[in-house]
C-alpha cells in the first residue's frame, strides 16, 4: 500500500476520464450516443488486455463464477455510458459531471434497498442534502417557461439524471460481484458486454465518421482503458475512503475543459448545486470511513489474543 501513489494514480484517472469525456463531447454533433459507446468500449479492449497479460491476470481476467452477474452489471453500466454519452451533446460538460455526482449518493440509497447494508440518519442526511444540490444543478433545466432553455437541454438534463441512476446500479451490482469475480474479469467483461450491446444500437443508424472524429473516438477509447487501468490500480494503493474525494476534482478540469475547449461559462446556481452535491459526498466518504475504522477495532477487540 502506498497511499500518495494512490492518490496520484486517483487523480491521473480523473485527468484521463475528463479528457475522454471533451472527446465524446467533441463528436457528439455528428455521432450517435451508441457508436460512441462502441468506440470507447472497443478501443479500450486492446489497452485492458495488454494490461492483463502484463500483470500475468489475462487467465484471471477471462475465468468468472457468475457470468450472468457480468450481464446484468453491463446492462446498466452502458446503459450509464450511452446515456451520459446523449447527455454531453445536449449539456455543457461541467453541468454532465455535476449532475454525475448523483451516482456515489444514489449508491447508499441502493446499498440499503438491494443489499441490506444498514444506512444511519447521518448518512441518509447527507444523501437528501446532495440530492438538494441535484435539484439545485437541475432547476434551471426543468423549469417550465424559462425562454433561456431548450426542450433539448431539459430532455438533456433528464437523460445524465437517469445516467447518474443507473451508474449507481453498476456500483451497487460490482459491490454484489466483488464476492466471487476478480477485479481483472469486472473490467475485462464489463468491456465486452458494453461493446456487444452498442451494436444493437445499428438499427437507428450509425455515422461514418470523418477522419478527424474517427481519431478522436478511437483516442476517447484508448483513454477509457487507461483511465479504467488507473482508477483500478488507484485503488490497489490505498484506502478507498482516502482517494474516493479527489474523484470531485473533476469538476475542475470539466470547468476548464468546457470554457477553453466549448466555449461554455457556468451559472451560479450550477455551481451552488455542485458544491452542495460534493460536500454530501464528501461527508458520506468520510462517514464510511469513520465506521470502517470502527467496525476494525471491534473485530480486533473480539480476536482471541495468542
Amino acid at each position: 500500500m502506498n497511499p500518495l501513489r494512490g492518490i496520484t494514480l486517483k487523480i491521473a484517472s480523473v485527468c484521463v476520464f475528463v479528457a475522454m469525456a471533451s472527446l465524446i463531447k467533441a463528436t457528439s454533433d455528428h455521432v450517435p450516443p451508441g457508436q460512441a459507446v462502441f468506440f470507447r468500449s472497443f478501443f479500450a479492449l486492446p489497452v485492458i488486455i495488454a494490461w492483463l497479460w502484463m500483470r500475468h491476470e489475462l487467465s484471471t481476467g477471462l475465468r468468472t463464477v457468475s457470468p450472468f452477474g457480468h450481464v446484468w452489471r453491463g446492462v446498466v453500466g452502458t446503459s450509464a455510458m450511452g446515456l451520459g454519452f446523449a447527455g454531453l451533446g445536449l449539456l455543457p460538460l461541467p453541468e454532465v459531471t455535476a449532475i454525475g455526482y448523483a451516482a456515489p449518493i444514489l449508491v447508499v440509497v441502493f446499498a440499503a434497498m438491494f443489499l441490506g447494508e444498514d444506512v444511519r440518519l447521518f448518512r441518509l442526511s447527507m444523501v437528501a442534502l446532495g440530492m438538494v444540490g441535484v435539484v439545485i444543478v437541475l432547476s434551471p433545466r426543468i423549469s417550465l417557461g424559462r425562454a433561456d432553455t431548450t426542450h433539448a437541454e431539459a430532455l438533456g438534463a433528464m437523460i445524465v439524471l437517469m445516467s447518474a441512476v443507473c451508474a449507481a446500479l453498476a456500483q451497487v451490482f460490482v459491490r454484489k460481484m466483488v464476492a466471487t469475480e476478480t477485479t481483472s474479469a469486472i473490467v475485462f467483461w464489463f468491456s465486452i458486454t458494453a461493446t456487444l450491446m452498442s451494436l444493437l444500437t445499428l438499427p437507428w443508424g450509425w455515422a461514418i465518421p470523418a477522419p478527424r472524429e474517427a481519431l478522436l473516438l478511437i483516442l476517447a477509447g484508448i483513454l477509457g482503458g487507461v483511465g479504467q487501468i488507473l482508477l483500478t490500480s488507484s485503488y490497489r494503493e490505498a484506502d478507498a475512503s482516502l482517494i474516493a474525494p479527489f474523484e470531485y476534482s473533476s469538476m475542475l478540469l470539466a470547468l476548464a475543459a468546457g470554457y477553453i475547449i466549448f466555449d461554455e461559462i457556468p451559472s451560479t446556481t450550477m455551481l451552488v448545486g455542485a458544491a452542495i452535491i460534493i460536500t454530501a459526498g464528501i461527508a458520506i466518504i468520510l462517514r464510511e470511513r469513520q465506521l470502517g475504522i470502527e467496525r476494525a477495532r471491534q473485530r480486533k477487540a473480539m480476536t482471541p489474543h495468542g
